[in-house]
């Protein structure tokens, strides 16, 4: 079959530390790239609640936002049934949706929140979010037929360095604040293309390749694997 994949777990491919048998484990058995814990889901959800309230209510988007510089205005991020793409050069369905979208007179903006403190370039998985939201604008070029002119991540951090707990704690519980930092991505052209060839690649071997050396993941399902017999 077609490899169906996620601009997100494509990315995993940009990782310095890639390794090739458990990229086809994964796309061959549909195992989850990785577990979350719940809390990480409510609080994605609250985060696009409370910007859609804000632009519900004020008709334009937050102040902090500016930094990024002139995004337009909000547009309708389409149903994931309806947000993907299939490559024509490789076949390969690509997927996924971005936490928003805005146009100006430019361009498409696309934009991602991430829950987690901002490390700039030093963050480990920022090769994922490079290959994820370069996936996203190659799914909205195609889409609209419409230039992407800007990507960028926002980290929200949570405010944890208090003085005071004065209008925190309330007859319900507590609040805790986000601070939102900005980083701007570039938009890359050559990156998802290469990455679905490699994917490609990959996926249509007929057993699984040879693991990254020390890659503890390969260890762990041979251990499995002698375990059982």
């Amino acid at each position: 079959m077609a490899l169906r994949i996620s601009a997100k777990n494509l990315g995993h491919l940009a990782l310095p530390d890639s390794c090739p048998r458990c990229f086809w484990i994964r796309t061959h058995c549909k195992l989850p790239y990785q577990i979350f814990p719940g809390i990480f889901s409510s609080i994605d959800c609250y985060t696009k609640k409370v910007i859609h309230l804000h632009l519900a209510e004020t008709g334009g988007l937050p102040s902090w936002l500016v930094g990024f510089g002139d995004l337009g205005k909000p547009i309708p991020v389409p149903h994931f049934s309806r947000f993907f793409v299939i490559h024509p050069e490789t076949g390969v369905t690509l997927t996924g949706v971005p936490d928003e979208m805005t146009e100006s007179e430019a361009g498409m903006w696309i934009l991602d929140y991430k829950t987690a403190k901002f490390t700039g370039n030093q963050d480990s998985l920022l090769p994922i979010y490079r290959a994820q939201l370069n996936g996203y604008a190659l799914i909205a070029e195609t889409l609209y037929q419409k230039p992407v002119v800007g990507l960028g991540l926002i980290y929200f951090e949570p405010v944890t360095d208090i003085a005071s707990a004065d209008g925190l704690i309330d007859s319900v519980g507590m609040s805790m604040g986000f601070k939102a930092k900005l980083l701007p991505i570039e938009r890359d052209r050559e990156l998802v293309p290469s990455l679905l060839e490699k994917a490609k690649a990959i996926h249509e071997l007929p057993l699984p390749p040879v693991g990254r050396d020390k890659c503890q993941d390969c260890d762990l399902i041979a251990a499995i694997c002698r375990h059982l017999g």
